[in-house]
């Protein structure tokens, strides 16, 4: 079983790319444009090339998808290495932002159906499976943990949550326009999708 293929899950996905896109462009944006510093926008497109990155190995988990039919009996290490590094980037602005929570909890949701199926059906051991799960898990709240923590890091919050914009925006992009791939209209996924616009806009 395979739940992205199903139309409940199609429209969760839409309505999570709508609002991490939107919490994103209302909240994020806005306020790291504010710090006022030099060549911030490079950080936000590093964020973006190194989400691309991190795709060639994560195979699309993080919008929803894994595009691979691997069935090997390996741990798929580098998988979370890929996994891992874009949850712990992730969880660097939560402490801070209680809207990005839940933009990043639904976000979440599809991300952790669709890698459960895959490592479930998977040859790895069921032990290796808990590990796996658990480890990527532990990564997002990692990151609020080391912001809160490490000075080094809370130093350079702004470039860091610069460099979470493009991989949200990233993400997010890429989730909405494969949510209507094909150009065809759907009442259902432009009525989630406004939702999770004006959500995001009022909460």
């Amino acid at each position: 079983m395979n739940p992205g293929t199903s139309t409940g899950f199609k429209l969760l996905l839409s309505f999570s790319g709508a609002y991490l896109l939107s919490v994103t462009v209302f909240e994020l944006l806005p306020e790291v444009y504010a710090e006022a510093i030099d060549g911030i926008g490079i950080y936000i497109m590093l964020g973006l090339l190194l989400q691309i990155l991190l795709e060639f190995v994560s195979k699309g988990v993080e919008h929803g998808h894994l595009h691979t039919t691997d069935k090997s009996t390996a741990f798929p290490l580098m998988l979370l290495v890929s996994l891992s590094i874009h949850a712990l980037l992730e969880g660097v602005p939560l402490d801070e932002k209680g809207h990005l929570l839940h933009g990043v909890v639904i976000h979440k949701i599809p991300v952790a159906a669709i890698l459960s199926v895959f490592l479930i059906h998977s040859k790895l051991a069921k032990w290796k499976v808990f590990l796996f799960l658990g480890i990527f898990a532990l990564m997002t709240p990692l990151g609020s943990f080391l912001k809160m923590n490490v000075p080094l890091i809370e130093e350079s919050s702004v470039y860091l949550n610069a460099i979470v914009i493009g991989i949200f925006l990233h993400v997010s992009t890429t989730i909405l326009f494969e949510a209507s791939r094909n150009h065809k209209f759907n009442a259902s996924k432009l009525l989630v999708i406004v939702a999770g616009i004006l959500l995001a806009y009022f909460i």
